[in-house]
Order: structure tokens, then sequence, then C-alpha cells
């Protein structure tokens, strides 16, 4: 007894001052609320370059009006009354207001305050309001796929996406499912509640994301959609040397404030870490950095290029299917030759290319903070076939997700290392205390020699070679590449004949690297090339960060 009455203080102790503000709130309106009623969550934010917090997740509140249909006196009264402050649907009120043997029905959810308590001055016998609280989402749109939505999972409130399940435990509050009827409550599972309760890990969320950088992301591949009738496109802006995500979009997308109003589920998923892409081109200096590692081939080096090569069987062509004779590996990449690059895999050998994309990590999961993250397809890789190995060296054949590709990229630019992309900052706790979430500092696969020559040569693209030279800026160092592959039909095996990805990515100031741009098209209509779709978008969003962030000039 003594056990037990110590208990009962405590507990009356918890439910009138640690929750003594729900509580009064429910005894102000003199009536039992419901679990989401008193829904409680951490937050989400993003930030701004000063380090401002910009709400991203949030609670909203507001009031449910509900009737009591045993206590209606008058239907038609009542209804004439609340109809002139909110609008109801008479139909649907009559029917609820019938069931007179069912003590509640709901007439409308979310109402605001004013609206709210002009209902309850009404006094209508069997009229009640009750407060709620709501996930909301002030961006709307924007983030979408990284932020994920709250949804219910049989009676029960929780992340479902994005940031929002991967998080969960931190996100979620104990007291979620408390307040059912806090009178029983009191005399039920007192222990558990008292002695087993846990909210050491409850926090809220402060996330890489710039949120003025993550808007310019998103209204440039918003444009290149509209302007090339594009299926979906994607893009990621990343600190090539942290992996701090600035910013991460995919389109189409969804508002998660609406997303019950989505009729498929596909819309959800996060094609920048679930889906994976034969990314073409792009993949041309990962082959070369490796080869220069090896010392097999210097940006000197040349071959004679005869526009095409055999190999176990299969013609291997470059883009047009012309030769050039002798040309250099810078040649290579300037040109984007698929038989230039197959010579430079050939050079180091197949396994030594093998280790090196293993190395970067084509095959194996980032750890972004996403749900669902899908590892690379890299299969021919491990066949031992020449062709294999030949057409994996521009892009072909193996497949990965558009993260994987960005940290892959990141070597290039960062010295060499293998870093891992990360999309919360920091974890404010909400009993105190914060917890940076920086990962480890990466994994060497290139020398710093290597990434400090590949970046020249990439350099040496922009400045001679993408669109004629004509997009080079002039005081700044831009290292960039694009790439164009043929997307593989599922049914008939091979490829389509007019189906393209697009794909572009770089990164500046070339040799101090804080931005990577990443930027990927999926079925551009009548058009075949990324230079044409993605180089004017990746010279804007690389001009707005420059002004944004007052980068120096470095040349």
């Amino acid at each position: 007894m003594l056990l037990f009455a110590i208990v009962l203080v405590g507990r009356l102790f918890f439910l009138q001052i640690v929750h003594g503000q729900a509580y009064q709130e429910m005894a102000d309106s003199q009536y039992v609320t419901s679990v989401s009623n008193i829904y409680e969550r951490g937050s989400i934010f993003f930030q701004d370059r000063r380090g401002q917090l910009v709400s991203a997740a949030t609670l909203k509140s507001g009031y449910i009006i509900s009737i009591n249909p045993s206590i209606i006196e008058n239907p038609e009264e009542a209804y004439e009354k609340i109809q002139k402050i909110i609008p109801l649907d008479k139909e649907s009120f009559f029917v609820k207001a019938a069931k007179k043997e069912d003590p509640y029905e709901e007439l409308a959810r979310r109402v605001a305050e004013e609206s709210a308590f002009a209902v309850r001055d009404l006094e209508i016998p069997g009229v009640s309001i009750q407060k709620e609280k709501w996930r909301f989402y002030p961006a709307g749109k924007t983030a979408a796929h990284i932020l994920g939505f709250v949804g219910y999972s049989g009676d029960t409130l929780s992340g479902r996406y994005g940031l929002e399940r991967y998080y969960n435990d931190i996100l979620s509050r104990a007291n979620e499912n408390l307040y059912v009827n806090f009178f029983a409550e009191v005399f039920s599972n007192i222990t558990d509640s008292i002695l087993k309760s846990d909210n050491s890990k409850e926090g809220d969320l402060v996330l890489t994301i710039e949120y003025n950088v993550q808007l310019a992301l998103e209204a440039t591949l918003a444009q290149v959609m509209k302007d090339w009738s594009s299926e979906s496109v994607g893009g990621i802006i990343i600190n090539p040397t942290d992996g701090r995500v600035y910013a991460m979009a995919s389109l189409p997308n969804f508002d998660p404030n609406l997303f019950q109003k989505e009729e498929s589920l596909a819309v959800f998923g996060n094609p920048i870490a679930e889906n994976v892409y034969e990314m073409g081109s792009i993949i041309k200096p990962l082959t070369m950095a490796a080869a220069l590692d090896t010392g097999a081939v210097t940006a000197r080096t040349t071959y004679n290029d005869k526009g095409y090569i055999n190999l176990d069987g299969y013609r291997i062509a470059n883009y047009d299917g012309e030769a050039r004779g002798v040309v250099s590996m810078q040649e290579v990449l300037n040109q984007s030759l698929n038989t230039g690059v197959v010579f430079a895999e050939q050079k180091m050998g197949g396994e030594a290319f093998r280790s090196y994309m293993e190395a970067y990590g084509i095959g194996k999961e980032t750890g972004i903070e996403v749900p669902n993250e899908t590892k690379g397809l890299t299969d021919n890789l491990k066949s031992g076939r020449e062709v294999e190995y030949a057409t994996a060296s521009f892009g072909q054949g193996i497949a990965m997700s558009p993260i994987a590709t960005a940290r892959a990229l990141s070597t290039l630019a960062n010295g060499g290392l293998l870093i891992e992309p990360y999309l919360v900052d920091r974890i404010d706790y909400k009993n105190g205390g914060s917890k940076k979430t920086y990962p480890d500092e990466g994994t060497r696969v290139l020398k710093k020699e290597t990434s400090e020559e590949i970046t020249r040569m990439l350099v040496k693209v922009v400045d001679e070679a993408l669109l004629g030279g004509t997009v080079a800026l002039p005081h700044y160092s831009v290292a960039a590449k694009t790439g164009t592959a043929q997307i593989a039909d599922p049914k008939q095996g091979g490829y389509y004949d007019d189906r393209y990805l697009h794909s572009f990515f770089g990164y500046f100031p070339a040799y101090n690297p804080q931005f990577l741009i990443f930027l990927y098209n999926v079925n551009p209509k009548e058009v075949r090339y990324a230079s044409q779709t993605l180089t004017s978008p990746f010279i804007d969003i690389t001009k707005f960060l420059i002004n944004y962030y007052e980068v120096p000039p470095d040349r």
C-alpha cells in the first residue's frame, strides 16, 4: 500500500506538473480528448547561410467541432446557427445528428480559434469544441522528398517517409498516446508510465539544407522539366569535402500537407536515393582518374582512335562513330570518346578498374539519412568479361543512385576521399544539449595528386570544349562533365533508341571546391545530348551560389 501511495503521488505530480498545460487545455474545454488532439512531435528546421533556423516541419493548432447526437434537442436550429460560422454539409450533418446512440460525431476539423470559440459561445447543448494539433510543413512542396510526412500506422501517428521516418525515434514524443482518458490513466499502467518513461532521445532536427539554395535548385529543376517535357528531373548540391548537402530535390514531388490526395504511392519515394540509373559519360572522369592513379596513363598519353573497337563479339563506338586519329587523354574527356576511356581502362587492367569502381562506392549505400536507400547494380563488373569492363568504363551496364554518383564524383574534387553525404547538421535534444552529426573524414580512394590532375583536365573541358568554351566563367575555375546514356528497355532487353538519361556534374572553385552540383534529366523530349538540356541550368545554379555565398574569384 505504501508503494502504491508513493507511485500514485508521483503519478499525480506527473499529471499535474509535468503535463499540466495539456491537461489544463482539456479541463478548460471540459471534454475528454482523443489521442491526436494532444499530439506532440519534435520540429525540423532548415538553415540559411548565416545559420538562422527556418521552419521545415512543425505543429499547428486548431479545433474540432463535434456533437453528441443524444443531447442535440433541435438539429435544425443547431445546424442553422453553426452553419453561419463554419460551412457544413447539410445532409452529412443531419445523418450524424440522427445517430442518437452515438455520443460523438465530428462536424469539422482544423477550425480556426476565432470560429471555434464563436461556436462555443452559441452554448448549444451537445455541441463541443476540442483542441487538436497536427503536423504542418510551412514550405509546402519544398524538400518534400527529404522531409517525408507523418501518417497513421495502425492507430499510431509516426513518420512514414523521409527524415520523419528515419528519425522517428528522435521526433516522437512519449506522450503521443497518453491522453485517451486522463482520469483512467491515473489508475492504469502507472509503473510503465513513470518508471519506464525515457524521453532522453527526444529532440528537434536542424538540417544541412539551406532553404534558399533548396528553393533555387527546385525552381531550376522545374524549368528544366517544363522546357524539355521530361519524365522526371533531380539534383544535388553538396560540399564535396565533407558531405554536407545544401540542397537535394527531385520532380515530380508532392505537398506533405496534402499527401492524402496523391493517387500513387510512388511519388513519395525519393529517387535521389531509391532509384538507380546508368549514368553514361559522367562516369568517364572516374575511369580516367583511376587510370591516372595507377600510372597507366597521363593527361598527355595518346592512342589511335578508329571510331570503334570490337570486344567479345560486340562493337563499341564513339557517340558519333567517327574516328579522330591520334588523340590524348585530355581530348578523350574534351570530346567524350568512348573508345578513349576504354583504352584507359585496358591500360590499367580490368581487375584494377573494378577495384577502383568498388572503392568509389558505386555498389554500396552511402549512409545518407533517408529510408530505403538502394545499392548500385554492379554485377557486370564481376563477370570478368572484357566487354563488361569496357562498357562500364563509360557508364553503361552499371547503375547507381544519384546520391551515390555525387559521392563518387566528390572524390575527384576533394583530394581523393570517399566521404559520406548527410542531411542533418545537429540534433537539439528536448532535455538540453545538442549533438553534431558530422560523419567520418572519409576513406582515401585516389592520391591527392591524382585528384588535382583530373581537376585540371575537367577545367579544360569547361574552358575549351563544353559548348565550345562559351560557358566558361572568366574569374572562376569550374570543373565539369556531361553525360548522355540510353535508357534500358526492361521488356525487350537492350536499350531504347529514343529515350535518354541526361546528367551533368561540376564543382567549383575547382582547386578549392565548396560546391559540387549534380543534375539529371530523365527522357527529355526531342533532344539528344545533356549539354543541350543541363549546361545552362548548371551555370545558372553556379552563378547563384557564387553570388549568394559571396565566393571570391580564384583566377
